[in-house]
């Protein structure tokens, strides 16, 4: 998508989710940040086109001073548009030996799961860069191919789907839209916190890479998408032979 003008955003929405066949409702996860208010505005501007309705859920991590006033734009934002939002207060604290940043992650996906219906989709707005941290977070802890693939388009979350419809496009892009819509978001101070590794990676580490290498985003998702396609054809070749060594009773060798 090099050189992808940020007004197709909102049919490159439609058409990644078209391409996922049928499914129900669907759920923008919405934090109020700049990335999930161009996802959730884009949705709103093609919601005809949408499997489902279209809703909007906000986690409330507990963790700022300001959530609660953050939750609060969020639901003027989504009244404003007619959209149903759902606001879920997790009030994490601290736990000796587990990063918070694990934790939280953790507990946004279940909150996510407990919503779902059958067949319904969240939408999370990850995007190219977002993909390109990963795969150098999973570098730098030795993963092998699985970890390598970094984050997928669409994988199964309880009786619905996670899907990241802007995993192929630039903040960048995302940014242009933003303002170009003239649209207000929320600004966390806590990404720019370079305690934390992903944030260190964003504000020190990639700027170095894109200085000399300015696609280096691309390149790297490119390779995740790479050890995604390998992973996938281990998994494949694993079960072929895993069924081969099979014997006569469920669960067990030959």
């Amino acid at each position: 998508m090099s050189g992808f003008a940020p007004d197709a955003l909102p049919a490159h929405l439609a058409r990644i989710l078209s391409r996922l066949g049928p499914s129900g409702d669907c759920w923008i996860a919405y934090s109020g940040g700049l990335d999930s208010t161009v996802l959730l505005h884009a949705a709103v501007r093609v919601r005809d086109l949408l499997p489902g309705a279209l809703r909007a859920i906000h986690i409330d991590h507990g963790m700022q001073a300001d959530a609660l006033l953050w939750s609060e734009q969020c639901r003027q934002q989504c009244d404003a548009l007619g959209l149903p939002l759902v606001v879920r207060r997790l009030n994490l604290r601290p736990m000796r030996g587990v990063s918070l940043e694990a934790r939280a992650r953790e507990s946004r996906y279940h909150a996510f799961e407990s919503l779902l219906a059958s067949g319904d989709l969240v939408l999370t707005a990850h995007h190219l860069d977002d993909q390109a941290e990963t795969l150098l977070l999973t570098l730098l802890r030795g993963s092998g191919v699985h970890g390598l693939a970094a984050m997928p388009l669409a994988a199964a979350l309880g009786q619905g789907r996670l899907v990241r419809p802007f995993l192929d496009v630039p903040r960048a892009t995302l940014e242009q839209y933003a303002r170009g819509s003239g649209l207000t978001w929320i600004d966390d101070p806590s990404n720019d916190a370079v305690r934390m590794d992903r944030n260190y990676l964003r504000h020190r580490v990639v700027p170095l890479l894109r200085a000399r290498w300015p696609a280096v985003s691309r390149t790297l998702a490119r390779s995740a998408g790479h050890c995604a396609e390998a992973a996938e054809l281990i998994d494949a070749e694993a079960a072929g032979l895993l069924a081969q060594c099979a014997g006569g009773h469920s669960g067990t060798l030959d």
